[in-house]
């Protein structure tokens, strides 16, 4: 979102109200931009040069904006869908002006860390085959996993396509009739967790992503919560790439 927009454009998207209702708020006399008393709600603005004030609320408009989200389960990693609900339908009202989409994707009924931004480069880096950022997963299998599917994923399994995956890192956390591990992936093939483990038999019953390259999911965030990244995450990030 770059450039001059409408006025009552920005303000709606804020959540300030319809156009008609900010139409009346500019009548009350209570919106200005730049200290002015503004007079016209169809002005053009730019909102990133711009200081709007509301009632005295300041505006915090960024260029570039990246988002931390807690994805729960039932929720897609998209921007619309006629049928189930997205990761922006369940983003705070403060966030949904900035025109976000999922850096990435988690299936439906995974969990955890999704980066949400409007940033198309830095998003496009991180994904990029090129770069192979790490990604790590905490993940509940059905059946023992030993040291026999360690090996196996550090040579790389077949596929159901007959796709042979690069390397992956598995750590044991607790082997059993139900196994607990995490495992740090340097693509992102469709389902490929879960494929993997389908490779050598075992079934995937819970999984969560807890890290993207140096970025670790706040586990102060609970499920379906969000917030901005800090300045020094978002360094952290541009360098992975």
């Amino acid at each position: 979102m770059r450039g001059t927009q409408r006025l009552d454009k920005v303000l709606s998207n804020f959540g300030f109200g319809t156009r008609s209702e900010i139409r009346q708020l500019v009548k009350n006399g209570i919106v200005k931009v730049d200290g002015v008393t503004v007079k016209d709600s169809s002005m053009q603005v730019n909102p990133e040069n711009c200081v709007i004030d509301v009632e005295g609320e300041i505006l915090n408009y960024r260029e570039f904006i990246y988002i931390m989200m807690n994805k729960p389960a039932g929720v897609i990693s998209a921007t619309e869908d006629n049928k189930q609900r997205t990761v922006l339908d369940i983003l705070p009202e403060e966030f949904k002006c900035f025109e976000l989409f999922p850096a990435g994707r988690l299936d439906i009924d995974t969990e955890g860390l999704l980066l949400l931004t409007n940033d198309g480069k830095l998003a496009h880096e991180l994904l990029s085959p090129r770069k192979h950022v790490p990604k790590r997963y905490y993940a509940l299998v059905d059946g023992i996993v030993g040291e026999d599917v360690t090996k196996s994923f550090k040579e790389g399994v077949t596929l159901d396509d007959g796709y042979k995956t690069m390397p992956a890192e598995l750590f044991i956390l607790k082997a059993g009739q139900r196994s607990e591990i995490e495992l740090v992936l340097h693509e992102g093939k469709f389902h490929q967790v879960k494929r993997m483990f389908e490779a050598v038999d075992r079934k995937v019953l819970y999984l969560k992503r807890i890290r993207m390259g140096g970025l670790e999911l706040d586990p102060e965030l609970a499920e379906g919560e969000c917030r901005e990244l800090t300045v020094e995450e978002v360094r952290m990030l541009k360098s992975d790439t």
